[in-house]
């Protein structure tokens, strides 16, 4: 085992020890967009499941979707991984958006073997709530791999993948294609367990957006 695996293993050993609130355990975790929890299952997010997420574009508020259901999870005493993210995480942005900073954990890899692994040892981790990867190519097996991780933390796996992805097959609970509009994003239900697919929501998330200034500022490998 690598060094820095080594080390990431025993940071997360370290965190799963802790205790977690008791209030987001049940089936669902709202998504902070009444328009969103509307069409989904439970009216929010699954816990136990992998997420992916498809925007057609870098930059268009794929992030601040997620901003309210990890500000809540950072309030709840879990924490949020960042896992191998495009550009460096913008503290200022991250903390007006309601996100408790301590909470967060950013994780950078080299691979995308290493992004993977690192995702599904953080999804087993109860002491998260969620995680976020950034992983363009994945193989159905690996997917599957992360659903089981997910299920075993009861957390929540937000995968970004590229809008080629939304063409091939995959285990994960939920698939979301995410495309900019004026007022902020149009997300469309590729698949959803328990509800149908092709519906289509507006959210109003670019005041927001502009507020905060970009969550992922500069190229992840800048000094």
């Amino acid at each position: 085992m690598s060094a820095h695996r080594a080390q990431t293993l025993e940071q997360l050993a370290r965190l799963c020890r802790t205790g977690r609130d008791a209030s987001l355990l049940a089936g669902t975790a709202p998504t902070g967009w009444a328009e969103l929890d509307a069409i989904l299952p439970g009216a929010g997010w699954p816990l136990g499941a992998v997420i992916e997420l498809m925007p057609t574009a870098t930059g268009i508020g794929e992030l601040s979707l997620l901003m309210p259901t990890l500000a809540q999870f950072s309030r709840s005493e879990r924490y949020v991984a960042f896992i191998s993210p495009p550009y460096v995480p913008f503290a200022p942005a991250l903390a007006q958006r309601g996100v408790q900073l301590h909470r967060l954990l950013v994780i950078e890899t080299s691979a995308s073997v290493d992004t993977l692994w690192a995702f599904e040892q953080t999804l087993r981790c109860n002491a998260f709530g969620a995680a976020l990867a950034w992983c363009p190519f994945v193989k159905d097996r690996e997917v599957r791999r992360l659903q089981l991780a997910a299920e075993s933390g009861r957390s929540i796996g937000f995968l970004y993948r590229t809008p080629a992805a939304a063409l091939e097959p995959s285990p994960a609970a939920v698939r979301l294609r995410l495309q900019a509009n004026d007022k902020g994003l149009i997300v469309e239900v590729l698949k959803c367990r328990g509800a149908r697919s092709g519906m289509t929501v507006a959210i109003s998330c670019a005041d927001s957006e502009r507020a905060s200034g970009s969550s992922l500022r500069s190229p992840a490998s800048s000094p």
